[in-house]
């Protein structure tokens, strides 16, 4: 495959194979989200955003895997090194309980856990950053967040989360949800979690804004944290999350207003500021972290996805000094997804993959934008995190699925958002490309 010529060719979708695949599959698999019958074919062509499924169809993939793949399918800046990995079994250890080496001497050979959280410190020092915890996925790291924020919180018991919230499937994390109610209803649930407002006005000024958070120039959380006024002790609170750019609550940007004032509340009390960069981190915004386009300071951050791994990192006064008080038996022994997340951070950082994100999801927003499509309240986006907003849920699902016929793979987030998220090497064709399809698939939706 010739990443450089290629387009998406479809015949029939799902086809007979995919249809195979996908009964064999659910003889065993526990319900869960499953957005098409797609079915790749890991042993086929496959380059950059382009990739093949069990019958042959060629499909673009804008979806990265949720993010999970943020170098799209094949890359050699990622495969070429991996080529020369020795592969030794297991590929697996116990990841705090033994240690495990790449090379003569540590920096020699292809990175393992140990420079993938060399790495990680080097990219969060401007939040003096300095530890790191390896675990498996999102959810895993968001659970070790608020685990090390309540041992460093002398007994407080309380947490704020935000309204379209998602942090994960675990109890701990769905504690925290305000998305959706199917991701939490009839779980048992963290006692002490209050909630606000997240706000995406684009208007909002510190007076007033249309999601209730501002309202006579004073703010819902700093009534709620007031020591004389409000209902919660700011000094009983172990921490506040929130993600910097809401993911599965709609690719929601907050506004500057909101985040200013964040950040002057969590200093003004001495809050522990969780960021969920699960989506937003690790180059998908044009900054390294979705935090950095904003005036928060982060005490810890939850990353994943384009990491390949789950990470928690903090600084070292912050995360228990008890051995045993976090341990995980997989989390930080990956060592081939130890070395995928270390060279994609290289890569990003080396070939100025941020700047590209930056320059190509402003052409993707601009041409959409002209485009002057039916049904289409809102493009919007920071670095290639883009998403667009339809005037129902309908016609979004309709233009999701219109999409996937005829090649672009997309996604559903929010109540009636379409999220868009290149590999962040995507180039200019590419682009225009699978603008042309989207644009293709909405005039099908009209």
């Amino acid at each position: 495959m010739d990443r450089h010529t290629a387009t998406p060719e479809v015949t029939d979708l799902p086809g007979d194979r995919a249809r195979e695949w996908v009964e064999y599959h659910h003889e065993s698999a526990a319900p869960s989200t499953y957005v098409y019958e797609f079915v790749w074919d890991r042993t086929a062509p496959a380059e950059g955003p382009f990739c093949t499924d069990v019958d042959g169809n060629v499909l673009m993939d804008f979806t990265s895997h949720v993010a999970a793949a943020p170098l799209g399918y094949n890359n050699p800046l990622i495969m070429e090194p991996l080529a020369e990995f020795d592969l030794v079994d297991p590929l697996k250890i116990a990841g705090q309980d033994f240690y495990v080496a790449g090379g003569e001497s540590p920096g020699d050979g292809l990175p393992g856990s140990s420079g993938l959280m060399e790495r990680l410190t080097e990219v969060t020092a401007h939040y003096d950053m300095d530890t790191v915890f390896l675990s498996n996925s999102g959810a895993e790291a968001v659970e070790n967040a608020i685990k090390i924020a309540y041992d460093d919180s002398d007994g407080a018991k309380h947490a704020i989360t935000f309204d379209g919230a998602f942090h994960g499937r675990t109890l701990g994390a769905l504690s925290l949800n305000r998305s959706k109610s199917v991701y939490r209803r009839e779980f048992p649930e963290i006692s002490g979690v209050h909630d606000a407002p997240f706000c995406d006005d684009r208007t909002c000024t510190a007076e007033t804004c249309s999601c209730g958070f501002f309202a006579d120039g004073d703010s819902r959380l700093r009534e709620k944290l007031d020591p004389e006024r409000g209902h919660i002790d700011p000094d009983d609170v172990a921490y506040l999350i929130m993600e910097p750019i809401q993911g599965e609550g709609g690719y929601r940007f907050p506004s500057d207003a909101f985040t200013d004032e964040i950040a002057a509340l969590v200093d003004e009390h001495d809050i522990t500021l969780i960021a969920d960069e699960i989506q937003s981190g690790v180059g998908r915004t044009g900054e390294l972290w979705g935090s950095d386009h904003y005036a928060l300071e982060p005490d810890v951050i939850s990353s994943a996805k384009g990491l390949r791994v789950g990470a928690t990192i903090s600084r070292s006064d912050v995360f228990p000094e008890e051995k045993s008080r976090l341990s995980s038996t997989w989390g930080a022994g990956d060592v081939i997804a130890s070395a995928q997340g270390a060279l994609t951070l290289d890569a990003i950082r080396e070939h100025d993959l941020m700047d590209n994100a930056t320059v190509r999801g402003r052409q993707f927003k601009e041409t959409m934008r002209d485009a002057d499509l039916p049904g289409v309240d809102d493009v919007r986006g920071k670095g290639l995190m883009l998403a667009f907003q339809f005037d129902s849920k309908e016609r979004r699902d309709a233009v999701l699925e219109h999409a996937f016929s005829r090649g672009l793979l997309t996604l559903a987030c929010g109540h009636d958002v379409l999220r868009i998220l290149p590999p962040l090497d995507v180039t200019e064709r590419e682009i225009e490309l699978g603008c042309d399809l989207l644009t293709a698939a909405i005039a099908d939706a009209a």
